[in-house]
């Protein structure tokens, strides 16, 4: 193979940043590392004319999907205001699915998994897309399996990614798997990415994805969940706090905030773990007990089933602020 042909889906108001995080990344291996099988990029979009970007920008795309013919590396489709139309377009969608059966791996970043989906290659398969689209997917396409939680998630050699800045994520990991750790992580330093995260990684924190809840009740408990992680959160505790059955609570915390009460706080106290370990140099053991863990042992599961790696390795990567240890 003397080349690993790359080929990226535009289509009219595609997102710029969804394209340009794969192109610069694929086209950065090559300069730092000068693999033996380098990448070969291309935009292809439909007829072959310019790509006409949700932001205005205009592209030339490189080749047209009619013309585009196998064998591929990888097709990786972009996401972006236009994904609705694209979505519908029944001869872009067929050109996808036939070059989806060409190609050794299959991608979309963003709302691109709307474009999959329509095609029928995310069917019986678990997939991620940007956490605003999220319930319209699974909602529009019940065959597959939509997680909004991830960075990007693999099934097969099926690939999707979450939001826009999550394909420099989605590309690390193609470089890693192509040509090992080393250049991944030598491509991560120039693109000056402070963390290459995790696949599994979740995509938003609970402190920023949402507006406070609408009832009073639900709003207070929240409040009170932030300024105590290490409190008696448990669901009678809140519910006697709040003057409401534990079965009236957790209807509430669900219609409000999509969670029963304990995967609120269990997240919470996650979250806050993450916080202080990037901005503290307590020990484990003592990051555990300000955020109500019984154990070192009891955040470690949680922090890796939350955030996909283990807090120690996680403080490692992002690097903690040494002025606190009280």
């Amino acid at each position: 193979m003397a080349e690993r042909l790359m080929v990226v889906v535009g289509y009219e108001a595609a997102e710029l940043l969804d394209i340009a995080c794969v192109t610069t990344t694929l086209a950065m291996a090559n300069g730092i590392g000068a693999p033996s099988v380098p990448y070969r990029v291309l935009l292809a979009g439909p007829g072959g004319g310019p790509v006409v970007c949700g932001s205005g920008l205009v592209l030339g795309s490189e080749r047209s999907l009619e013309r585009l013919v196998g064998p591929l590396d990888t097709l990786i489709v972009s996401g972006g205001t236009g994904f609705e139309r694209a979505a519908r377009d029944t001869g872009l969608v067929g050109h996808v699915r036939r070059l989806a059966r060409e190609s050794r791996r299959v991608a979309s970043v963003c709302t691109g998994a709307g474009v999959l989906a329509a095609a029928g290659l995310l069917d019986g398969r678990r997939a991620t897309t940007h956490w605003s689209y999220a319930r319209r997917l699974a909602e529009r396409h019940p065959a597959v399996t939509v997680d909004a939680d991830p960075i990007y998630v693999r099934d097969g050699q099926v690939y999707t990614a979450a939001g826009v800045t999550s394909a420099l994520d989605l590309t690390l990991a193609f470089v890693e798997e192509d040509h090992g750790p080393e250049l991944a992580r030598e491509v991560a330093r120039h693109l000056v990415v402070y963390l290459q995260r995790p696949g599994n990684q979740a995509q938003m924190s609970l402190f920023t994805a949402a507006p406070p809840p609408r009832d009073e009740v639900v709003r207070e408990l929240v409040e009170h969940i932030a300024a105590h992680p290490d409190g008696d959160l448990s669901g009678a505790a809140l519910a006697a706090r709040a003057g409401v059955t534990p079965r009236h609570l957790a209807r509430l915390f669900t219609e409000q905030l999509g969670l029963a009460p304990g995967r609120y706080v269990r997240r919470v106290r996650t979250e806050t773990a993450a916080q202080l370990l990037t901005t503290t140099t307590l020990p484990l053991s003592r990051v555990a007990s300000r955020c109500g863990f019984g154990s070192a042992e009891a955040l470690r599961q949680a922090f890796t089933e939350r955030f996909g790696i283990a807090p120690s390795r996680y403080r490692a990567r992002m690097g903690s602020k040494p002025p606190s240890r009280a």
